[in-house]
């Protein structure tokens, strides 16, 4: 069960940006935000359940999927379009849904615009490094969440018992791999980084981990070695490590990676590539999103869970996991690689 103040985070965390997301609506305030147009005919779609939408919702349904065009860029037709003539992109029907699901939330059609992008558009797709990063969940799961995250920041330690219980949800279909993203306004934020990453050299970051969130309120350098004793590492090595080059390169890069992706705050987090919005819903969000991109890369929803492997950073487990990963394709998302150069894939 989520703390008060965990809860408390949460809360402002989606206050904070469900304020964000409203600013940011193209044309939201402004004369042009609700444009008079031309009356659209109630669609009804084969394998889209629309029951559930008011007469007002079913209407704004209607013109979205009139007026948006299909995730598969071969196919420049509406989504409505796509659906009803059985065009050739198993992302139609996904879409469909996804923009009732947008409308029956109460989104402005700014707000629907945007995510529809974001959750389709193939050029949304980041390519994210994974190389030595921190993972845990099948290691050839359909489904890499990543997250950029700070130890200090409240919202992140709020975020954390969702994630978990996503990765336990979709046991065998989701891999979490962490990244570090340490801020200037948290003044232990760095070395708790480093005492992260000096654990994973022992095998030990995701102990590391949770007890640097269940403890953040009073981290220091003296209580981070507390907790660093308290979990079996061994300290000498453990503060050799924590001071030593490598450790702060290893913080470093993550740090730069968030910064060529342009990350604005902690915690961050992409889903097969693609830069997941925080919203109001997020641990409800969040589990559509990975469904639906299980539904994109592997065609089911839901296959039998698989046993997840010990978290680890080893090489070799990500080379596997990299050459089973699916191939991108129009409008799905394809799990991060190791490049060296973030760059959206290419539609065939």
């Amino acid at each position: 069960m989520l703390s008060f103040r965990a809860a408390g985070a949460i809360a402002l965390f989606a206050l904070l940006n469900t304020k964000l997301v409203t600013c940011r609506s193209p044309g939201e305030g402004s004369p042009e935000a609700s444009p008079a147009r031309s009356e659209t005919k109630d669609v009804n779609l084969a394998g889209v359940d629309t029951a559930s939408l008011t007469a007002r919702e079913k209407s704004e349904w209607s013109r979205f999927v009139s007026e948006l065009r299909s995730p598969c860029p071969d196919q420049p037709v509406s989504v409505a379009k796509c659906v009803s003539e059985t065009r050739a992109c198993k992302a139609c029907v996904p879409a469909a849904k996804f923009l009732a699901g947008q409308v029956r939330r109460g989104r402005t059609r700014g707000q629907v615009e945007a995510v529809y992008k974001a959750r389709f558009a193939p050029e949304q797709v980041k390519n994210i490094e994974l190389e030595g990063s921190p993972s845990k969940g099948n290691s050839s799961a359909p489904v890499v969440l990543v997250e950029f995250a700070d130890f200090q920041c409240p919202a992140c330690g709020a975020v954390r018992p969702i994630l978990e219980e996503a990765l336990k949800k979709h046991e065998g279909r989701a891999q979490l791999v962490f990244k570090h993203f340490p801020l200037a306004i948290h003044p232990f934020a760095e070395k708790a980084a480093r005492a992260a990453v000096a654990a994973q050299k022992q095998g030990k970051f995701w102990e590391m981990y949770g007890t640097l969130f269940d403890n953040q309120e009073r981290l220091n350098p003296a209580v981070i070695d507390e907790l660093a004793k308290g979990i079996g590492l061994d300290m000498v090595k453990f503060q050799a490590d924590s001071a030593s080059e490598a450790v702060a390169d290893a913080v470093l890069r993550d740090r730069k990676q968030g910064e060529r992706l342009d990350l604005q705050s902690t915690p961050t987090l992409y889903i097969n590539g693609r830069l997941f919005p925080s919203t109001p819903d997020f641990a409800e969000e969040l589990a559509e999103w990975i469904e639906l991109e299980v539904e994109l890369t592997s065609g089911a929803v839901t296959p039998a869970p698989v046993p997840s492997p010990v978290a680890s950073a080893d090489a070799d487990a990500r080379a596997r996991r990299a050459a089973s990963a699916p191939s991108p394709k129009p409008a799905t998302s394809a799990p991060p690689t190791r490049s060296s150069t973030p760059v959206a894939p290419k539609a065939p």
